[in-house]
């Protein structure tokens, strides 16, 4: 199983795929897509074709996404929900289950607080999967919804082994 973990975000959007091996969690790759300052409408068309291309290259075979909780203002809000709106829809047109959590269940999942900085968030991530350099924020963030996610799966195959 690979786990696609997403960040969204209007300007940056973090990616990460990790494979759940046993009790260890590996990552596979991770990044930025880096949207920049131009039209909006090209920037979610970026967004589409640059995480189409992480889905062909490496495969996922789920996808999780961090759901939106807070915006500093309606147009903040809005241009988040476009970028979530793409990235399920990537994830239904390659036919992938997706799933969605809150950043505080993430942080929590991650770091056992779900008030959690986001340092905190990297620096939990990068021993998790015995990074050796902390990656980019964004990059984490998704990271850590894909860690929430291989967790959130192994308590459900636990609770079902009962």
């Amino acid at each position: 199983m690979r786990i696609l973990g997403i960040d969204p975000g209007s300007r940056r959007t973090g990616y990460g795929i990790i494979v759940p091996n046993g009790p260890r969690l590996e990552a596979v790759t991770y990044g930025v897509v880096v949207l920049g300052d131009g039209e909006f409408s090209q920037r979610l068309r970026c967004l589409y074709d640059e995480m189409m291309a992480v889905i062909k290259t490496h495969q996922p075979t789920t996808v999780a996404v961090e759901s939106i909780f807070y915006a500093r203002n309606a147009s903040s809000a809005l241009k988040l929900g476009h970028a979530r709106g793409v990235a399920l829809l990537v994830a239904s047109l390659a036919d992938l289950e997706t799933a969605e959590y809150a950043p505080t269940v993430v942080k929590q999942a991650v770091t056992s607080s779900g008030k959690a900085s986001k340092a905190q968030v990297q620096k939990m991530v990068s021993m998790l999967l015995g990074l050796k350099i902390p990656p980019a924020t964004d990059a984490a963030d998704a990271l850590a919804v894909a860690i929430c996610h291989a967790r959130e799966m192994r308590s459900k195959v636990l609770v079902h082994r009962q």
